[in-house]
């Protein structure tokens, strides 16, 4: 596995469809059809999704 520098605050792709977006604008339930089977964690923040678009620095979860 490659390893990030978690320090790492940069932004990958259109930030407008990430969660932090989304949570800084109380939208909830897009939030949960987001995160239903987590495939991707953030760096930036450590919020979980499906997708690594809706993350804005993104790495695969093992398991």
């Amino acid at each position: 596995m490659e390893n990030k520098i978690i320090a790492s605050k940069t932004c990958e792709g259109n930030h407008k469809g990430h969660l932090c977006v989304l949570a800084s604008e109380n939208r909830i339930n897009e939030i949960k059809e987001l995160v239903q089977g987590p495939k991707f964690l953030c760096f930036n923040c450590g919020r979980v999704a499906d997708s690594e678009q809706n993350l804005c620095n993104p790495m695969p979860l093992e398991k």
